[in-house]
């Protein structure tokens, strides 16, 4: 949800100490094994060493996970299968429920290879390797480059670097940054494109307890589900075709049924998407006095419209799904996000720590000539953020959840960009990004309602109408024509009247056949929202020019604060999240909320009955409440608690992005899979507490359970290898 360009930089003490003090704290490269502690960590558990994790040429435990896009997955089985969550696979599981197939509610259990089905907009990211390209990318900075100079400079060469990587490949590259700028890392893959979902529980064990216990603990959630990477008969990268065939990873985990206790070792790899650890006091205030609170409000009004729609029946439940379970999850963790902020003192710590940093500064002169005007540079640029900030958010809004918009606003750029060099286009309009953006026109149609989308964007508008004079949107006001008030709604009103009426994108035919139009055939559609979008897209690109502009003067600002950073107090550093590999390490442990409470590691089969009321989100299945009875828990039991662990806790460093890793035992064994973190540690983007900060994990021994006791899929327990 954070932008790109807001690029963090080191402020937080306690990150520069030796990692072996560090404890479960960091996120780590993959390529970076070296700097861990491996005396503390054999002695907390690990049986490995750091070839038998990741080698860089293919070997390793680390092979075996894959980037999902917004998630992450594990292969568990020499023929494509993919451990990931429920809520991971949520998307694919809405695009192609109906009235009736319902598998949001219902769950999909695939009885052969055949029955697995499309799983729309999925791929899977299997690393192939790592490169630094530091010297690379910033060789294209020259002195005197203005800032949005700069800024094009160096996305013109990351788009040549992966250019010339993806040549001739069966691979896709990325190039992502570090240390806020000071490295830079080439990131190759292979990409599955063809994915199939093979077997999630229904909602009522995939999403036990809901929005209520989103974020929770004590947790009784069986949030997981498989899926399966196919590609073409010669193993090559394909799209959906009947005659593909299961992907051959070259290393797969397996299953362990051998248990966790307290203190046990657990290791988590996955693809964590973003985290602020070094986040400047600007940033903070930011995002505490504005951003939070103000996408919060937005985002509860949004669910609210969401809510009533889905009140219309069961096909536009479903339709809403993604967005609703989208919408809640990220609004839980802004509440969070503030709470803890507030509760750690974190904007006063970051302002105490860059006052010393600064009283550093002005006793070296120096230190103080060389990197005194970092700090008041990026004051500066927050400080000008605010000018623009508003209309930018509810532009951005609009446009991501209005689908019409959207859709007519892709087809807009789209010509624009299709008519230059390929280098020259704006990234995510390359050639290679061509087969995406048409998927995502074709899979829009399986969420979209007229009803919902009008709605949604009329809110927007109105939000639009009260912006401050020097931040209107110009293309809105034209519509309002001067009214405010009552009149404006009605204004808006007749707006989406014509707007809903004179447009075809709502088909996917359409939006495809648009697609192929030149420029000057697009526009002479008369399509209302792409006429609507062309305006609107004007003022969109000034504002990403804004921020491009910002984003070059912190390319140039925040590793020059790193350097100083790093001069002043030393230390062995791990960047910041950035949806790349990660290693995390921790154990199995418990925690104390607040005070005379204490919460045990793990949730068991009988929390999950005792919390069963038969009303959705505690409408535990008839047939899992009949093995509780009967206490057919075969070999999935714990002879130390007499019960099916469920869930459990663990001190691994996790954020948004490591839904669905696989966290590992001491010898690379899958024990579960991660799915969220707790209420107390939100706030760990950016304030890593180590008494409170834990990961939740579904069990393993309750995915067995599921699958075997309670759904007969044998299938995929015989394919997996347990241990």
């Amino acid at each position: 949800m954070r932008s790109r360009l807001c690029a963090l930089v080191l402020t937080a003490l306690i990150l520069v100490v030796p990692a072996a003090l560090l404890a479960e704290e960091g996120m780590w490269m993959i390529d970076q094994l070296d700097k861990l502690p491996w005396k503390d960590l054999q002695t907390m558990g690990l049986q490995l060493s750091a070839r038998q994790i990741y080698d860089g040429k293919g070997g390793g435990i680390a092979y075996a996970i894959v980037s999902l896009g917004g998630g992450t997955g594990s292969f568990v089985s020499p023929n494509g299968l993919i451990l990931t969550n429920h809520h991971v696979a949520l998307g694919a599981l809405q695009r192609t429920s109906s009235m009736e197939h319902n598998y949001l509610v219902n769950g999909f259990n695939s009885a052969s290879y055949d029955e697995e089905i499309p799983a729309p907009g999925y791929r899977a990211s299997v690393l192939v390797s790592i490169e630094d390209v530091t010297t690379k990318v910033l060789s294209a900075v020259t002195d005197g480059m203005g800032d949005l100079e700069r800024y094009n400079a160096i996305e013109k060469r990351i788009k040549e670097i992966v250019k010339s990587g993806e040549e001739g490949r069966d691979a896709e590259c990325r190039v992502v940054s570090f240390y806020e700028g000071m490295q830079y890392e080439l990131f190759t893959y292979f990409v599955c494109k063809d994915v199939r979902i093979v077997y999630a529980p229904p909602e009522a064990v995939g999403n036990y307890g809901g929005d209520i216990d989103n974020w929770m603990w004590p947790r009784h959630t069986g949030d997981f589900s498989f899926l399966r990477a196919y590609v073409g008969p010669g193993g090559t990268s394909a799209e959906y075709a009947k005659e593909n065939v299961p992907y051959k990873p070259s290393v797969f985990l397996a299953m362990s049924t051998g248990g966790v206790k307290e203190k046990d070792y657990t290791m988590i790899i996955g693809y964590p998407g973003r985290t602020g650890r070094y986040a400047t006091s600007y940033t903070i205030a930011q995002m505490q006095d504005y951003s939070y609170p103000t996408r919060i409000g937005m985002f509860k009004d949004w669910l609210a419209i969401l809510g009533e729609e889905a009140k219309r029946g069961e096909e536009i439940k479903i339709k809403v799904a993604q967005f609703d379970q989208m919408l809640n999850n990220s609004m839980k963790n802004w509440e969070g996000m503030l709470e803890g902020f507030k509760k750690g003192d974190l904007l006063e710590k970051k302002r105490t720590t860059e006052q010393a940093f600064t009283k550093w500064l002005d006793m070296n002169p120096d230190m103080k000539k060389k990197y005194g005007d970092v700090l008041p540079g990026i004051a500066a640029l927050y400080e000008d953020q605010k000018s623009y900030r508003d209309k930018s958010l509810i532009v951005g809004q609009m446009n991501f959840g209005c689908q019409m918009l959207r859709a007519a606003g892709t087809l807009d750029r789209w010509t624009e960009e299709k008519v230059k060099s390929d280098l020259e286009r704006r990234p995510g309009y390359q050639d290679r990004d061509v087969p995406r953006l048409k998927q995502t026109l074709r899979i829009m149609q399986m969420s979209y309602d007229p009803q919902v989308d009008r709605r949604v964007f009329k809110y927007f508008l109105m939000r639009a109408v009260d912006l401050p004079a020097n931040q209107r949107i110009e293309a809105v006001d034209a519509v309002l024509q001067g009214a405010t008030g009552a009149e404006a709604e009605k204004k808006i009103d007749a707006f989406l009247d014509k707007l809903y009426a004179g447009t075809k994108l709502g088909s996917a035919d359409e939006r495809l056949r648009m697609f192929d139009l030149s420029r000057e055939e697009l526009l002479k559609q008369g399509d209302s929202f792409v006429d609507f979008a062309v305006k609107l897209n004007k003022e969109s690109k000034v504002l990403e020019d804004k921020d491009k502009t910002m984003g070059g003067a912190l390319q140039r600002l925040s590793p020059r604060f790193m350097e100083a950073y790093r001069l002043w107090k030393g230390g062995n550093l791990y960047p910041d999240a950035n949806g790349t590999m990660r290693l995390t390490y921790g154990s199995v442990k418990g925690y104390v909320p607040r005070d005379a409470v204490v919460y045990k590691y793990v949730t068991t089969l009988t929390g999950v009955v005792q919390k069963n009321t038969g009303e959705d989100p505690f409408n535990c299945p008839k047939e899992l409440l009949a093995l509780h009875e009967s206490l057919d828990y075969g070999p999935y039991e714990d002879s130390a608690l007499r019960d099916v662990p469920v869930d459990f806790l663990s001190t691994n460093d996790i954020t948004g992005g490591n839904s669905g890793s696989p966290i590992m035992n001491g010898k690379g064994e899958c024990i579960g899979a991660a799915f969220d973190g707790n209420y107390e540690s939100i706030s760990s983007d950016y304030l890593f507490i180590k008494e409170t900060t834990r990961s939740i994990n579904v069990d393993s021994r309750y995915v067995l359970f599921i699958l075997d006791k309670m759904s007969g899929a044998k299938r995929l327990i015989g394919e997996m290898k347990i241990r």
